[in-house]
């Protein structure tokens, strides 16, 4: 008896895929898809331009399905060629300009009735270049490095970026009440 595509595993999959199973490929799709949307979503696209970069992400990813070796998790690897995705095309957009110390007003995130944040909406309270950072750390994996890579920013200011979006996220997110406009100081 045949083994459903529900049944596979990510890694069977992407290897059947690898050698031509558009089924396959389209199981990870559905399986991964929102995930890849809602990460770019987090890193500031648009809902048009969230679904443009996932589906050519998973385009080529699927050309690309043989070098994926199941080191890491497929949503792992494909949410990593969507973030290099985004990154690209926000620099030849020519909207993309990474700042060192943004000007950005104080933003107020207000908790629902229950008394809770929601992350997405204390994401956009940090500056794009943090919020951008952030994502593709704790998002897509990448490492410090990588982000440095992509982004065309050293490495110091990517730490920096991605230490002060995080110090942010954990004062809004734990109810500090810190404006997030500026980082606090600690000595």
């Amino acid at each position: 008896m045949a083994q459903s595509l529900l049944d596979r595993h990510d890694v069977e999959l992407a290897a059947l895929a690898a050698a031509g199973g558009r089924r396959e490929f389209g199981e990870l799709v559905r399986r991964h898809s929102s995930a890849v949307r809602m990460l770019l979503r987090r890193m500031g696209a648009q809902p048009a331009e969230a679904d443009d970069v996932a589906q050519d992400a998973f385009l080529q990813a699927f050309e690309k399905c043989a070098e994926f070796r199941g080191e890491g998790t497929f949503a792992a690897w494909v949410k990593r060629i969507a973030a290099r995705l985004y990154l690209k095309r926000k620099a030849k957009d020519a909207r993309y300009v990474a700042e060192l110390e943004p000007e950005q007003a104080e933003v107020t995130v207000s908790p629902d009735a229950a008394g809770l944040v929601d992350l997405d909406e204390a994401l956009k309270s940090l500056s794009e270049v943090e919020r951008i950072c952030v994502s593709l750390c704790h998002g897509a994996g990448l490492s410090h490095p990588e982000i440095a890579s992509a982004m065309n920013l050293p490495l110091g200011t990517v730490k920096s970026h991605v230490k002060r979006g995080l110090d942010k996220l954990r004062a809004r997110l734990s109810g500090g009440g810190e404006p997030v406009g500026r980082a606090a100081h600690v000595v």
